[in-house]
């Protein structure tokens, strides 16, 4: 461990206010932004997409349920993969605890992928994951959300993803999209993030930012080298 200031309480204390400050003007301005992105213009969605469920083939009208905001986690999980995306099951664990505080503020919650439904419920079980996991496998929704990427586009070096011509060492992305339906049935787009926009959905990494070692991620290869599925940690 890294040399630190040993100080008295008093010392202590005098630090962590002035630190508190800096905290409290951190909070009002995330409530802005929060602000600023609820009021962002929207986009009607009037192309019609098909997912796989366990309650048959749905559209996206269908997977807001009794709600009138839907939000979709697109996990990654390609058709021919072996297993679910180490990352987005970090965000995964997630996820079951939120699904009913979210449906009492009429908001849906869908993680989607493009693996086929009968691998996703596979791998679901073996996490012991509860959340609604469906499969847009055969539809475009993946790919207009810039979340999936055709071998012709990473070959030819024209993906784009968090809004800007990238690169991405798979197929597959990570992302959230937000949509919502009006009393017509019309439903419209209103958000997305990408990348570390996720940043702020996934509980660990909050509390490894309070803790005196962080992330702890400096010196290995990428930011998440460390994580592993969670039935994974402790194997060689």
């Amino acid at each position: 461990m890294q040399d630190h200031s040993i100080v008295s309480r008093e010392e202590w204390l005098k630090a962590r206010l002035a630190l508190l400050e800096r905290e409290k003007a951190f909070t009002r301005e995330r409530d802005a932004l929060s602000h600023e992105r609820q009021a962002l213009p929207w986009v009607e969605v009037t192309k019609d997409y098909s997912f796989e469920t366990a309650d048959g083939k749905q559209t996206l009208s269908d997977l807001f349920g009794k709600h009138g905001q839907l939000v979709v986690y697109h996990f990654m999980y390609g058709p021919d993969w072996q297993a679910a995306c180490k990352s987005c099951s970090f965000w995964a664990d997630n996820f079951d605890g939120n699904v009913a505080h979210l449906a009492a503020r009429d908001v849906t919650f869908v993680a989607v992928s493009r693996a086929p439904l009968e691998t996703l419920d596979a791998f679901k079980k073996r996490m012991g994951w509860k959340f609604d996991w469906i499969s847009s496998l055969g539809s475009d929704f993946n790919y207009d959300f810039e979340v999936s990427f055709t071998e012709e586009a990473r070959e030819k070096d024209e993906i784009r993803y968090n809004y800007r011509q990238s690169t991405f060492p798979a197929d597959e992305a990570p992302g959230i999209s937000v949509f919502i339906k009006d009393d017509d049935g019309k439903i419209y787009h209103t958000y997305s993030t990408y990348g570390r926009g996720l940043d702020m959905l996934n509980a660990s990494y909050h509390y490894l930012d309070l803790v005196p070692k962080g992330r702890d991620e400096d010196g290995l290869p990428y930011p998440m080298d460390w994580v592993r599925l969670k039935d994974e940690y402790g194997k060689n």
